[in-house]
């Protein structure tokens, strides 16, 4: 089945040029959303016409522009049309993927997301490395700032012993967080010795 899909951002734009194209791609049943963004995450129709597509079926579109509005979006939902073994075609750029030249677009096109998302990974471990070889500290930085956390330790102890309760509630800050620093300070306590 070859199901059309159209799309305009704003509701005085017209859908008719791209049903018009649509209907003589051959398309069985066309799905529309208008007044909805290519940035939005959530569009209606489109998902109706996932949920109506079966392997085997063909998804038609006027423009890759309502599609998505950028490049990773688009290889994202190229990705998807291609785990749920649904074609692709393009009008206005003739891109397809029910050729054997189409499916080989395809999968240049999962091949570069691929290397797009091993350079982040390769990029996000060199930069760790270099801070755990500068001895920098990793991760979040603490809740309680180190001067804050010297003035309110001491409460937890002779002669105040005060509550944790109290002191979060002080610091205005969770319990937990207290219970975290003071958990800290005992790990680092047991590496000393």
């Amino acid at each position: 089945m070859r199901l059309g899909y159209a799309r305009v951002s704003a509701g005085e734009q017209n859908l008719a040029q791209q049903i018009d194209a649509l209907r003589a791609a051959g398309a069985d049943e066309i799905f529309e959303d208008t007044g909805v963004s290519g940035s939005t995450v959530f569009k209606p129709a489109y998902g109706d016409m996932l949920r109506h597509a079966r392997a085997g079926d063909e998804i038609v579109i006027w423009r890759l522009d309502r599609l998505g509005s950028s490049l990773p979006s688009l290889i994202a939902e190229l990705e998807l049309l291609g785990s749920l073994g649904v074609g692709f075609r393009s009008l206005s750029e003739q891109i397809e993927t029910v050729t054997p030249a189409g499916r080989l677009f395809f999968h240049m096109v999962g091949a570069f997301a691929q290397f797009g998302r091993d350079v982040i990974r390769e990029r996000a471990n060199a930069e760790l490395q270099a801070a755990r070889r500068a001895s920098k500290k990793l991760g979040r930085p603490p809740v309680i700032p180190e001067e804050q956390w010297k003035q309110a330790k001491p409460l937890l102890t002779e002669p105040h012993n005060m509550s944790v309760v109290a002191v979060a509630s002080l610091l205005n800050v969770t319990r937990q967080a207290i219970y975290k620093r003071l958990r800290a300070e005992k790990l680092a306590e047991q590496e000393a010795v």
